[in-house]
């Protein structure tokens, strides 16, 4: 009883620690949130603006599983269940070549008598390298007997060679996971694959291997000082110095290891690192790597009293190159480890901390249940984890020559004491909201701007989005503000994104999922605005305001137009300074847009208004007489996203209302709208002396879609008299347009068709009519959509 009431009160401990943590995240003072994205594009919006094609292959369920980006030949390869495809890198879904390569019926049959369900048993393309300028390196799982050969893409210009070579046909154990479902990293580098995978069917044996021609060199066998249940997520070849034979190759992965007390498993990210001209040893550590060290990856969030909240599963990992191919930096997505609540945050680390850890002291703990300790004894030389270099020699010029001392000191030290830390110590992007969607993958653009370079995050979600986010520290106040510029929903159907990959040179993304493979434009400025207010508040690295329109920036030198005009500013978005100072209110009033609305007295009225920024605070203000007053909602007015919503009108609420946003300091004026409200009994007697001296009833020619209004005197269907025959069907408005003193009947009609019809109706109607503004709606990707809620009123 005692020992139950124990490990209850442990694990009520243990939440309430977590549940603290949780709040102090919510309530985090060094972090600017926008949780709201400044523009959201749905993927019906970014079809039609032209901004994304996707790729569907056959209209089955395509489920890449790995994508390679190919610019000398122009193409993007993609590994997929049973099948390679090459696309076009200018237009993804025109154009593509396929290599059918499925597993055989008997491999099928063989792979189910295992115990695996079919679609296991397919051969899912896992491993997609460049082997030379002319061929492919491509492995697959095979029905859980894994298999590679060589794909024939040909010199650059010979756009049709894509064939797979049936002679270069091997097995691929050791080179490719058996499951389709298990993590996998790998690179090429001058011939070698470096590769993190599971080598064996029942997914005990993780590994860190080199496969070449002649030699397989890996992690020491079951060794989980080593590896311990590792999870692979990102690899690259990154060179210490000049010298070629001092290289290192560096992988990234999360592993379990058991905690201080030897109970629980607690998992970490870890970046670990060897030697790309390893040969192991000569008489120990035989085809095993000579210099495999590991060190761990920190990403958590300062808290009070000391505690830190730390991000340890490593979901992703993007390293993005420089000029300088020395120093790319490295950028980690992170989750929490948490069962109680989901949090994210992405991590920069810069090579010179990373090897900074590596250099460091060496970690030391009598037995798993022990807390790490730094090695204080003597180190062996030359240092362990070395490579076997001009740099590091010491007279050695392969590790075959390296003394069984090292060889036995590397292998029994593995872990490194010191930590990685990230830049500014910190998350430079941090979501802890509740219920919020899944991070999944992350690529990273460095773009420069006028007030200098800006990293823009990519970030892939479960739900097809990706979000288009830059960060900025603020060093007086060393505070990170994270601008989520743009949402973008990829694919119609919500599937987790699986792949991101950037062109700079072309200025495009590539995604990956389940349900195709979209292409989509890393900006479009035009989208922001056409005024230079809207073009500096959008904080977009990529776009400026020219003078004329909000266009895409480029750096001195590179674009010859005139600059003079040139307006941006992405640290803080000041289109008070920049654009022509302050704008007298007197002036944005005259000039915005004047709608007129009409409704009836009792009845709900929306005015409808909907700034373009999402990040942008709504004022309204009425004007009655000369005086203007700012609108408070309270029970019966409420302010909706869609703009300002009367529950039941009053005749006092006529008059002139004006919608203006604030963004930044920056007061913009969207809309003037007029109100004027009608008495209902003159409504209701307009109503039935239209309908005097009808004695047939008749359909009405347009019944709502959506129901009738609150209110108790006039609703829509209540409009239309019961009693209309067809030649006298539209006699009804007669007298309601003398009330209003409007005499533009066809416009009225198409207005009513818009609003209150039925889809299937409205669609057989459309033709008949020109909208209101008097221009046809265009036809094909350019089409509007407002994707505004209707108005319940008539308006001008």
């Amino acid at each position: 009883m005692c020992a139950s009431m124990m490990v209850a009160e442990r694990k009520r401990t243990v939440y309430l620690s977590v549940m603290l943590l949780y709040l102090v995240l919510l309530d985090m003072p060094h972090t600017a949130h926008s949780i709201y994205p400044r523009i959201r594009l749905s993927h019906k919006e970014l079809w039609q603006l032209n901004r994304t094609w996707v790729f569907q292959g056959h209209g089955a369920s395509l489920q890449p599983q790995t994508m390679l980006l190919d610019e000398s030949h122009e193409r993007l390869y993609v590994g997929a269940k049973n099948t390679l495809f090459s696309l076009s890198l200018d237009r993804v879904n025109a154009h593509h070549r396929e290599i059918q390569w499925a597993s055989t019926e008997s491999q099928v049959e063989e792979c189910m008598m295992k115990g695996r369900e079919k679609p296991e048993c397919a051969n899912y393309i896992k491993v997609l390298q460049q082997h030379n300028q002319t061929h492919l390196l491509v492995c697959g799982t095979g029905a859980f007997n894994p298999v590679c050969a060589l794909v024939g893409v040909g010199h650059t210009g010979q756009d049709r060679l894509f064939t797979l070579e049936e002679e270069s046909v091997m097995s691929g154990r050791g080179r490719c996971p058996y499951d389709p479902n298990s993590s996998c990293t790998s690179t090429l580098s001058r011939g070698e694959l470096y590769i993190g995978l599971y080598t064996d069917y029942w997914e005990n044996d993780g590994a860190l291997c080199r496969l070449n021609n002649q030699t397989y060199t890996r992690t020491e066998r079951n060794d989980r000082q080593q590896l311990n249940e590792p999870k692979f997520v990102g690899s690259a070849v990154i060179p210490d110095n000049d010298d070629r034979d001092d290289d290192k190759v560096y992988f990234f992965f999360t592993e379990r290891e058991m905690d201080a007390e030897g109970m629980n498993k607690a998992v970490y990210a870890r970046v670990g690192r060897v030697c790309a001209n390893d040969q192991g040893g000569q008489r120990m550590l035989v085809n095993r790597w000579s210099s495999f060290l590991k060190t761990r990856l920190i990403c958590s969030v300062a808290g009070p009293n000391g505690i830190d909240t730390h991000f340890d599963d490593l979901e992703d990992v993007f390293v993005l190159n420089s000029k300088d191919e020395k120093n790319p930096e490295v950028f980690g997505l992170f989750s929490t480890t948490s069962a109680v609540f989901k949090g994210y945050a992405v991590c920069v680390y810069h090579m010179d901390d990373i090897r900074a850890a590596f250099n460091g002291p060496f970690a030391y703990r009598e037995r798993p249940e022990h807390h790490w300790t730094p090695h204080e004894d003597r180190v062996p030389y030359p240092r362990p984890g070395s490579c076997a270099s001009k740099v590091n020699s010491g007279g050695f010029s392969s590790s075959k020559e390296f003394p069984d001392e090292v060889l036995r000191f590397v292998r029994s030290h593995p872990v490194m004491y010191r930590s990685v830390l990230p830049q500014h110590h910190r998350p430079v992007l941090l979501q802890t909201e509740p219920g919020r969607r899944k991070l999944t993958q992350i690529a990273v653009d460095r773009v420069q701007a006028q007030d200098g370079h800006y990293h823009v995050l990519y970030i892939g979600t479960d739900d097809s989005v990706v979000l288009k986010v830059i960060t900025i520290y603020n060093k007086d106040t060393d505070t990170m503000e994270e601008v989520l510029l743009e949402e973008l929903q990829v694919f119609k159907l919500p599937a987790p994104i699986r792949e991101l990959i950037i062109s700079p040179k072309r200025q495009q993304l590539y995604v990956g999922s389940e349900v195709g493979v979209a292409q989509v434009k890393l900006h479009q400025c035009d989208l922001y605005g056409s005024e230079c207010a809207d073009c500096c508040l959008a904080r977009d690295p990529y776009c400026a305001w020219d003078g004329l329109t909000c266009s895409r920036y480029y750096p001195a030198g590179v674009y010859t137009k005139s600059r003079r005009f040139r307006r941006q500013d992405v640290r803080h978005g000041n289109a008070v300074q920049l654009c022509n100072g302050l704008q007298i209110d007197d002036e944005q009033w005259q000039r915005a847009e004047e709608r007129l609305v009409y409704s009836v007295e009792s009845n709900s009225t929306l005015l409808e208004c909907v700034p373009r920024s999402l990040q942008a605070k709504v004022l309204w203000f009425v004007q009655k007489g000369g005086e203007k007053h700012e609108v408070r909602g309270d029970e019966r007015v409420i302010m909706t996203s869609h703009g300002l919503l009367f529950l039941r009108v009053r005749s006092s609420d006529a008059g002139a209302y004006v919608c203006q946003t604030v963004e930044h300091g920056y007061v913009h004026t969207l809309l003037r709208i007029r109100l004027h409200v009608l008495k209902g009994e003159r409504v209701e007697s307009a109503m039935h002396a239209a309908n005097d001296g009808e004695g047939e009833k008749a359909t009405a020619p347009c019944h709502s879609s959506t129901g009738p209004l609150p209110g108790p005197s006039i609703s829509p269907r209540s409009l239309v008299p019961s009693s209309v025959s067809g030649s006298h069907s539209r006699l009804w408005y007669k007298e309601f347009l003398q009330l209003i003193g409007y005499g533009d009947a066809q416009r009225v009609e198409e207005y009513c068709e818009r609003v209150w019809c039925s889809d299937k109706k409205r669609k057989k109607t459309k033709r008949k009519y020109v909208p209101l503004g008097g221009e046809k709606r265009g036809k094909g990707r350019g089409e509007e959509n407002s994707h505004r809620a209707p108005r319940h009123t008539l308006d001008t």
